[in-house]
């Protein structure tokens, strides 16, 4: 294999073979235990080091056979049936050991299974999944928005016939709000090879190198004062035919592939963390003395209530991807419900703080170091990612309640 930057396997361990446990309760103690043990720690504050520090955590998962709870084994995973994917989700959340880098694992992952070759999946998932290569989505652009097919980043050929193995495509174009370009190896990227104006028919979608000259990432500054997102722009960027999934101009079932997961993944994941989210909020609320107050106490039940029924639905998530091999449109449903729950919660906290509300986290006189300013500041932006709340409820409306089509708005099919 090359030895360039995330895309060799030289270094890349066979997954060990784990010992088979009897009940579910001792594959949760096991895990709990390794979890435990294991812990890599406090999170380094300087960002360089943070990075190595949750690289070197997923190779530790990796290399002892924890990583993947879904992922076949012939790629590093543990292929868990149902009941121990969600015991699996629930103990790393209660651990709160560091997540994947980049959006990889849980987006480009499963098309990247679905529709790429065999010597790319041998290339690329094993390094994915064990963090040696981050990877970052390459979708949105600034005149598109959620109208994909509406994309003008260009690939052109360059060389060679339609089966020259030599031949390369010739990148140029821009993408906005990509999270974690900015640590990226990999660019999973949406691209015209038709000509103008042949919508989602002209779709391609290729693995771009992230380091290759004309590649150049900015960083995008939000409310919060963080970076979470970026820009991408390309500029005469070669990027050979073999790194392109699936067939040229067919790239749109891959979209829905991907969107489809970005909408379930991690969605066990969040109902554990936002369960240790509410219980602190809960407790916010007794420290500030409001839980007399028979409208928190309200409030709060609604919050329970919803936590779970965010579990429930991604036990049906999961259980739907295990049976079909997709999440289907009804990811939808549970991508709409956790993003408005995370804003609701998150406001009715800074409602709790009262003036405190107004104090961001370098204040010094900050509630919790400002950490619930800070969330809702960053979930104003919840209901725009992986599509926005508009588009769910389109999707929702057309494919899984079976409503009528609105003329006026452009079709779920052909939107993020």
């Amino acid at each position: 294999m090359s030895g360039r930057r995330g895309e060799t396997t030289s270094s890349v361990r066979e997954r060990p073979d784990r010992r088979v446990f009897e009940t579910d309760e001792d594959f949760r103690a096991d895990l709990r235990a390794f979890l435990t043990k294991h812990h890599p720690g406090r999170r380094p504050k300087d960002p360089a080091e943070r990075v190595a520090w949750q690289k070197g955590w997923l190779a530790a998962l990796y290399d002892a056979g924890y990583a993947g709870p879904s992922w076949p084994r012939a790629y590093g995973g543990m292929d868990l049936p149902f009941t121990r994917q969600v015991i699996y989700q629930e103990e790393y959340a209660r651990a709160r050991v560091p997540g994947p880098l980049g959006t990889g694992l849980g987006i480009a992952a499963p098309t990247l299974v679905t529709y790429g070759t065999a010597e790319q999946k041998e290339r690329f998932l094993r390094p994915m999944l064990r963090g040696d290569s981050v990877w970052a989505q390459g979708y949105s652009e600034p005149e598109a928005g959620s109208d994909l097919p509406a994309l003008r980043t260009t690939a052109g050929r360059e060389g060679g016939g339609p089966d020259d193995p030599g031949a390369r495509y010739v990148v140029n174009g821009q993408k906005v709000w990509t999270s974690s370009a900015d640590i990226a190896d990999i660019l999973f990227t949406l691209v015209r090879t038709g000509p103008p104006g042949s919508r989602q028919e002209g779709i391609s979608y290729l693995l771009v190198d992230a380091h290759a000259p004309g590649v150049t990432v900015r960083p995008l500054r939000d409310l919060t004062g963080d970076a979470h997102f970026c820009e991408i722009f390309f500029n005469d960027v070669r990027v050979p035919v073999a790194q392109r999934i699936g067939a040229e101009n067919g790239g749109w079932p891959l979209v829905r592939t991907s969107l489809g997961h970005e909408r379930a993944a991690g969605a066990m994941n969040q109902a554990a963390r936002y369960r240790r989210v509410l219980d602190e909020l809960i407790e916010l609320a007794r420290e500030r003395g409001a839980t007399a107050d028979p409208l928190v106490r309200d409030r709060l039940a609604d919050f329970e209530t919803r936590v779970t029924i965010m579990r429930l639905t991604g036990m049906r998530t999961i259980a739907d991807i295990m049976a079909k091999g997709e999440p289907g449109p009804a990811s939808s449903t549970s991508r709409l419900f956790i993003v408005m729950f995370e804003q609701d919660l998150h406001e009715f906290a800074v409602d709790l703080l009262g003036a405190y509300g107004l104090l961001g986290r370098r204040d010094p006189h900050a509630v919790q170091r400002g950490r619930w300013v800070w969330g809702f500041l960053r979930t104003r932006a919840s209901t725009i990612g992986a599509g926005t709340a508009e588009i769910q409820r389109n999707t929702i409306a057309e494919q899984v309640l079976g409503l009528p089509r609105d003329p006026a708005m452009p079709s779920a099919e052909r939107t993020r």
